[in-house]
């Protein structure tokens, strides 16, 4: 894990415009969706795609020691902007780490966390066997993710987006089927919710 040097003046422009795109959002339901998926948290805890650090808030007294990755640099500045405001409920260690080539050891840790980050995961069952080896026996692994939708209209309109999304985006994918995907990499899926209209979608599982 590369540990992130002193670059935050360099980086706070893109940092804001982030948190300015994710506003709406944010404060019309996906803050109270990360604080019911965070609940469930405990132990030794991995977040992936941490972004700027929205998670940070609403992790639990159940968490031992919090790692926190994402593969872009800039948004780290945030996660450790968050990091500080939050310092003393539980240690914080960040850094920039891809999710597919995760640079733990096996089995270390209780609970992964990742939200809204595999629609953009260029091959997400690299990034699913990274996390089932570090997972612990019996570890869990939640997620928040925007998927294809969930019911008929959705899914038509995620499918139609898609190609123009993604142009645009270049890496954000509308209409992945996560929890197909976490099912086939080998986890048990042990809960799915949909939410925002069937476009979101909690899912909860087990290694």
């Amino acid at each position: 894990m590369q540990p992130l040097v002193a670059e935050r003046r360099e980086f706070m422009d893109e940092v804001q415009r982030y948190d300015r795109g994710m506003w709406l959002l944010e404060n019309y339901g996906l803050k109270r969706l990360r604080r019911m998926l965070l609940q469930e948290v405990r132990g030794e805890v991995l977040e992936i795609g941490v972004g700027t650090g929205a998670n940070l808030p609403f992790y639990n007294g159940n968490v031992g020691r919090l790692t926190a990755v994402d593969i872009n640099p800039a948004r780290l500045v945030g996660t450790m902007n968050r990091a500080q405001a939050v310092n003393g409920r539980h240690p914080i260690q960040i850094g920039a780490a891809d999710a597919q080539q995760l640079p733990f050891p096996d089995d270390q840790f209780d609970t992964v966390v990742g939200t809204l980050v595999f629609c953009s995961i260029p091959e997400p069952m690299a990034a699913l066997a990274e996390i089932k080896r570090v997972l612990r026996v019996n570890g869990r692994f939640l997620l928040l993710e925007h998927v294809r939708g969930l019911n008929p209209i959705t899914q038509r309109l995620t499918d139609w987006l898609h190609p123009a999304w993604f142009a645009m985006q270049g890496s954000c994918h509308l209409n992945r089927e996560t929890a197909v995907t976490v099912q086939a990499a080998g986890f048990h899926i042990e809960e799915t919710s949909s939410h925002g209209w069937g476009v979101i979608q909690m899912i909860k599982a087990s290694a």
